[in-house]
């Protein structure tokens, strides 16, 4: 068996030991360990290009937080490799396994004790180009102290026009980042929708939207200047349309059997809490 590593970008000395411990443990259950090759060179080390990697193992693992295994999601997405997240970050919604819990996670997922999420993925048709998004797709105003108008029509009908900051297009599983900030609605991750949240609106009565997986979207901007942004991580300028809908497959996430969702968001959103 073979696992592909992406880390974290960061704090490159304590991923560093991280890393070499984790690998060590993978290696002794005789898993062979690659690393993307920009992470190696983060730390020092030798490593293989992302891509040639992605075709050769059986799954991947991003070692840091929920935004590594977002970014490894979207740009792994078109070799459909199921993703194992070790948190070594802070927030660890979708990263469940902790690295001093690695080697009994992985005496588990040897005898096949463990489960696969499936999550819905966003496939954005922009200037003829395919891109993906996991989390969400926001369109945001260029400029600070302007608005814009983000036209939204969807199934060749027409939905709304919403006039702000901007709008975000969110799957399930980013309904608990930027859209929650926003005042969007939280939304079990295995469902597949749409969530439209305006971003600062205008008029008071715009509000958060949950649209079928199976509706396209066509967004608009009427020649405005605006950002494009993927996940938080990818910006593009757009000053036309873009087309939005389910992508064909969805991401595959490796999970403990035991992990509980509900268990999570109590614990990040400190549900339940006296003051």
């Amino acid at each position: 068996m073979k696992a592909g590593f992406v880390l974290k970008p960061k704090n490159t000395l304590k991923i560093k030991d991280t890393f070499l411990r984790i690998k060590e443990i993978f290696e002794k259950k005789g898993i062979d360990v690659y690393l993307d090759s920009l992470s190696a060179k983060a730390i020092g080390l030798l490593g293989i290009d992302f891509e040639d990697m992605c075709k050769q193992v059986d799954f991947i693992v991003a070692l840091g937080g929920d935004g590594t295994l977002i970014s490894v999601a979207r740009r792994a997405y078109k070799f459909d490799k199921p993703i194992l997240g070790i948190n070594a970050g802070n927030l660890g919604f979708l990263t469940d396994i902790y690295p001093d819990n690695v080697e009994e996670f992985l005496d588990n997922f040897l005898k096949g004790n463990y489960r696969i999420d499936e999550r819905m993925v966003i496939e954005i048709e922009f200037k003829a180009k395919k891109l993906y998004a996991f989390n969400d797709v926001v369109i945001s105003k260029d400029v600070i102290s302007s608005m814009i108008n983000v036209r939204v029509d969807t199934n060749e009908s027409f939905l709304n026009t919403y006039r702000g900051d901007g709008l975000i297009i969110s799957t399930p599983t980013g309904s608990t980042a930027y859209n929650l900030s926003a005042g969007g609605p939280v939304v079990y991750p295995l469902t597949e929708s749409f969530i439209l949240t305006p971003i600062c609106p205008h008029s008071l009565t715009q509000r958060p939207l949950i649209l079928p997986s199976n509706f396209i979207l066509e967004i608009s901007v009427n020649e405005q200047v605006s950002k494009l942004i993927l996940d938080g991580q990818e910006i593009y300028t757009l000053n036309d349309k873009i087309i939005v809908k389910k992508a064909k497959r969805n991401a595959k996430l490796i999970h403990r059997i035991e992990r509980n969702y509900f268990d999570v968001l109590r614990e990040k959103l400190h549900w339940g809490e006296g003051k």
